[in-house]
């Protein structure tokens, strides 16, 4: 038996469907409508792969992308305003993604938090505009390292300072770091050049401390270049510890020579601790997040 044919419709009664119909939304269609969303993160880089995704491994930003999209129901990518190495710390790391707004903002923080692992958690929230990008938008970016110097290694900070034994000279180092500060073609202090924009970067500020048995190193530039920080401070601390002197560094700048300039210095004494914005500063208050460390060290 042969089933009953539906008449077909007329050309109203179908235009009459589409209007009634629910209407499909793709991914694409949810972005066009979407906010800006820039968050503050922390994070313990000692078992993260860096912070770019890699699918094979456990990178910062896979981590973070997983928590947005099931927060947000939607596939999320993030961009980051540095994009630290495999062991780097961050205390005001800086993303930013698009998402729809639905998701009330003054809960994105704890809902994040509840659901991250133990060692990234996010430390403020907000919706901003539209054009605005946590790398392009960027005006300078400030990096501290710190050193455990002392003639014996820590067992409970090794993954969070790196250790020389040897007494370094403070004042060797911040006289070496006067030739650094300025407008210079850093590539002899660069691990991979870029592909685009050319390795001259604008040092604004190095500042060089002890406190007690920890030293510490802060750098502030309009960007950093790969490897930069770390390895002008295991330069520096070649200096420090008399293997080099002072006046070396104007030297090593001219050679443009990544050969001619000092060790890398290990990834776990570097932390990314403040990137400026035009209306907007990630950091803590001035070695607020050194305090606990100070105390015990000092």
């Amino acid at each position: 038996m042969r089933s009953a044919r539906s008449p077909a419709k007329s050309p109203s009664e179908r235009e009459a469907d589409s209007i009634n119909a629910e209407p499909t939304v793709s991914e694409d269609d949810v972005r066009r409508q979407a906010g800006t969303y820039r968050v503050v993160v922390e994070y313990d880089g000692s078992d993260f792969s860096g912070f770019q995704f890699q699918p094979q491994v456990r990178t910062v930003a896979g981590v973070l992308e997983r928590a947005l999209s099931r927060l947000f129901e939607l596939t999320t990518k993030v961009t980051a305003a540095g994009r630290t190495d495999a062991g780097v710390h961050a205390v005001a790391q800086v993303i930013s993604f698009k998402a729809h707004v639905d998701f009330p903002i003054e809960r994105l923080a704890i809902a994040l938090n509840s659901i991250l692992p133990p060692d990234v958690s996010v430390r403020d929230a907000a919706r901003v505009a539209s054009g605005f990008s946590a790398r392009l938008s960027a005006l300078e970016r400030a990096y501290a390292y710190l050193v455990l110097n002392r003639p014996a290694p820590s067992a409970l900070l090794r993954r969070w300072t790196h250790h020389e034994y040897r007494r370094l000279d403070i004042e060797a180092m911040q006289s070496a770091a006067q030739a650094l500060i300025g407008t210079h073609d850093f590539l002899s202090f660069c691990g991979v050049p870029p592909e685009f924009g050319g390795t001259v970067r604008t040092l604004r500020a190095i500042g060089i401390c002890r406190e007690g048995e920890l030293v510490r190193l802060d750098f502030r530039a309009d960007g950093f270049l790969h490897r930069m920080v770390r390895t002008m401070t295991g330069t520096l601390l070649e200096v420090g510890a008399g293997r080099r002197p002072p006046d070396a560094t104007a030297q090593l700048l001219a050679a443009r020579d990544r050969k001619a300039a000092g060790m890398t210095a290990p990834p776990q004494g570097l932390y990314l601790r403040d990137v400026r914005y035009p209306d907007f500063s990630s950091g803590p208050a001035e070695g607020d997040f050194l305090r606990p460390l100070q105390q015990m060290f000092s």
